[in-house]
């Protein structure tokens, strides 16, 4: 039996026993009995069916939640952000439809007790289960190589013990010649990449760069290893985005890697691994957790200075309030950010300007830039998820190529989701001058901790503080 069919029995028969299990558990009489003293519980009848009855309870939940769970039977990779998420949704999902049963046929009815105790159970117990179904040491290392340079894929080809299926390359390869040095206008073949190697003519070609995740979902991708000429090109990060969002470990050549981008690996291992998540599941829950409550307590302390802002821009050029940009987030892709609008329309270039010099800022606008508060409405960005409270700043995608031109590795700030503040922006660097914020980025990158996020965002903040008394001294001493 093949690792797929064995993964889809191995998810079918844990969730109907995990299922199984809690209905049994909450069913018990001490239970059931201390749920309902309870204050927000004490209403609902503490009754566990027996008997028929209870068989019949039983079965219906582990039927219903078994068929809830249908879309992550099939083995395909994903993040384990992701499988938790969808374990949640299809949870609910259960949840309602059992509530649905009960509400028209009493026979199969759940009781309403058993139903509120079950579901935080089933919320724990059903994503751990699945997470541990796609535990590493349950994949058969099934990967692939993506690039664009035939030599390293030949020589990968020939390196790697992991099981490769196939590779993606926009060139097929035809016949090796005589060694991997290959002139130009000439398609490599491979009749040999080294003595023992492995043939790449024995390796199937799974077609061009696009088809990568549509080949990540079809095989259920273990490991992608990159082989691309250059690593700053688009192609690269767009096949590390695939990896990002289906949760496919990365690797490339050590002869290929960086320091910013890899781990320290085993020195006698050709590959090494890309850390596309750096941090560990724990890690992102509690940083997202901190970006929610950053978020809920920033809109409660600023809404009045929210309204007061809106009402002073209405006030001071009639224009919009609300300034929309499109920004470069996690492996160049993008997304719209919002500010409060403190620049005239007309005008606007990609290339930085130092607010000092910029002839667009409106009166408002001076203002609420030195005091960093038109940046309030990025809450909105933070609590979508496009953006985290710490983290390389987003730029406008127009002012991205500029930057790309002017400072080499620029799109190494793109393994990371952008921050309202971060490294960068607590020292004064933008995109005037972006030599120095690169090398922010690049140091937060590499040492992006929690801990490093709660000092960078009181930095900010006691910065904030400052430039707002600043402002209002210089205002109160040019009104005197």
């Amino acid at each position: 039996m093949d690792t797929g069919w064995r993964y889809r029995i191995a998810s079918v028969c844990g969730v109907a026993g995990l299922a199984t299990l809690a209905v049994v558990l909450v069913n018990n009489g001490a239970v059931q009995t201390a749920a309902a003293s309870l204050p927000l519980l004490e209403r609902l009848p503490a009754d566990p069916p027996d008997g028929a009855e209870s068989a019949i309870e039983v079965a219906l939940t582990a039927g219903v939640v078994a068929g809830a769970f249908i879309p992550l039977y099939k083995p395909r990779p994903r993040r384990i952000l992701d499988i938790v998420a969808l374990a949640h949704k299809r949870t609910l999902v259960a949840v309602f439809a059992l509530a649905t049963i009960g509400y028209f046929d009493y026979t199969y009815k759940v009781p309403r007790l058993t139903l509120v105790l079950i579901t935080p159970v089933l919320f724990v117990v059903l994503p751990a289960w699945f997470v541990w179904l796609r535990r590493p040491e349950t994949h058969s290392d099934r990967a692939i190589v993506v690039g664009d340079d035939l030599d390293q894929i030949a020589a990968i080809a020939g390196q790697t013990e992991l099981e490769l299926l196939g590779y993606l390359c926009p060139t097929p390869a035809v016949a090796w010649a005589d060694g991997p040095s290959v002139s130009e206008g000439q398609t490599p073949s491979v009749e040999t990449v080294s003595d023992g190697g492995r043939r790449l003519d024995a390796v199937e070609r799974l077609g061009g760069l696009s088809r990568l995740e549509d080949i990540l979902v079809e095989h259920d991708v273990d490991t992608v290893i990159l082989a691309f000429a250059e690593a700053d090109r688009a192609e690269f990060f767009g096949a590390l985005d695939a990896c990002y969002e289906h949760g496919v470990a990365a690797k490339v050549h050590r002869d290929h890697a960086d320091t910013v981008l890899t781990a320290d690996g085993d020195p006698g291992e050709s590959l090494v691994d890309v850390e596309i998540e750096p941090w560990d599941l724990q890690d992102y829950l509690f940083k997202r957790a901190f970006d929610v409550a950053f978020v809920a307590v920033g809109i409660v302390v600023l809404s009045p200075v929210i309204l007061a802002i809106a009402l002073a821009i209405k006030a001071d050029d009639g224009g919009t309030v609300l300034y929309r940009q499109e920004r470069t987030a996690v492996f160049g892709e993008t997304f719209d950010v919002f500010k409060f609008r403190s620049m005239a329309p007309e005008g606007e270039s990609a290339t930085p300007v130092d607010d000092e010099e910029n002839d667009r800022i409106t009166r408002v606008g001076r203002v609420i830039r030195s005091t960093h508060l038109d940046e309030v409405p990025q809450l909105w960005s933070i609590l979508r998820g496009d953006m985290s409270v710490v983290g390389p700043r987003a730029v406008w995608t127009e002012e991205e190529h500029l930057l790309e031109d002017e400072t080499d590795m620029w799109r190494k700030r793109w393994f990371i989701k952008p921050g309202l503040t971060g490294l960068a922006q607590i020292n004064d660097a933008s995109s005037v001058t972006p030599e120095a914020k690169l090398r922010y980025d690049l140091r937060y990158v590499r040492e992006q901790s929690l801990a490093y996020d709660l000092k960078i965002v009181s930095r900010q903040i006691w910065k904030v503080l400052v430039d707002i008394l600043k402002t209002a001294l210089g205002q109160e001493g040019g009104s005197g």
